[in-house]
């Protein structure tokens, strides 16, 4: 019978959804890690997870019911066939590869492979990820509760029918919290600029960005509305405003940078 995880490879993100796993009371027993780099596998032991560097090493006794492959793009065409063994009716596949289709893991797995496609982001490191999930049609019920599960421990989760998305999604969400990092960039050097001390900058500029994120999540206002209430005509965040909103502004270049980072994710999808 089926029960357990496989997680294939373990560096940042999938170390990060194993924490939330292990966190959230997922018997670390029932965990089996695939992972080459002896440094990462090194203090899963010390949690009570079992992990290989290999395929060939993943022990006799072991069925998972989700194996979860979070290795880079560039590695899933090298890495995915060793799995094909576990294909049947108890075990789903969790890709969380940027650009990898469905297509492709079908045409590696077998026509009839339980496949499930998400974008993570990097926030679910602690927690407040965001992850939107694609399935293909042999995906029952229960795996989709069983992969929400798993999602959920580290993050948001949003499920769409359509993969065709995936690639817009990868834009907004899955490369969206660099576009973040590098705002709160922008802001720490802007008020070096104007005077402050390098250190107060960019505590002001991080801790902005990140209150102005948890009032925009909690809020029963939409972001507009968000804005217009701290906004007062002729003050001083409407002097900025002008600058951002102008037909030069923000807009047309966040419009920009998703759509390129949409025609990379399609790109590497093929």
């Amino acid at each position: 019978m089926a029960n357990g995880l496989l997680l294939v490879g373990c560096g940042k993100m999938g170390g990060a959804m194993l924490s939330g796993w292990l966190d959230q009371g997922t018997d670390p027993a029932s965990v089996v890690v695939v992972e080459p780099a002896a440094a990462l596998r090194t203090p899963l032991g010390a949690r009570g997870v079992t992990a290989v560097a290999s395929a060939g090493e993943i022990p006799a006794w072991f069925w998972p019911d989700c194996v979860i492959l979070a290795v880079k793009p560039q590695q899933m065409a090298a890495v995915t066939g060793d799995f094909t063994r576990f294909v049947g009716p108890e075990t789903q596949f969790l890709s969380i590869a940027a650009g990898t289709t469905i297509g492709f893991f079908e045409g590696v797995l077998g026509a009839s492979a339980a496949i499930v496609r998400t974008m993570p982001n990097t926030p679910a490191a602690v927690g407040k990820g965001m992850l939107v999930a694609c399935p293909n049609g042999h995906v029952t019920d229960a795996m989709r509760k069983r992969a929400d599960a798993l999602l959920a421990a580290v993050g948001a989760v949003a499920w769409i029918g359509d993969e065709a998305l995936m690639d817009a999604v990868t834009a907004v969400s899955g490369s969206g919290p660099a576009y973040v990092f590098y705002m709160i960039e922008c802001m720490t050097e802007a008020g070096i600029a104007a005077g402050l001390p390098a250190e107060l900058a960019a505590q002001l500029a991080s801790q902005t960005v990140y209150g102005a994120g948890a009032l925009a999540h909690a809020a029963a206002e939409d972001p507009g509305t968000l804005r217009k209430n701290v906004t007062s005509p002729g003050g001083t965040t409407q002097a900025a405003l002008e600058v951002l909103m102008a037909d030069d502004g923000l807009a047309p270049l966040v419009r920009r940078a998703v759509d390129a980072a949409a025609q990379r994710s399609r790109e590497l999808g093929g």
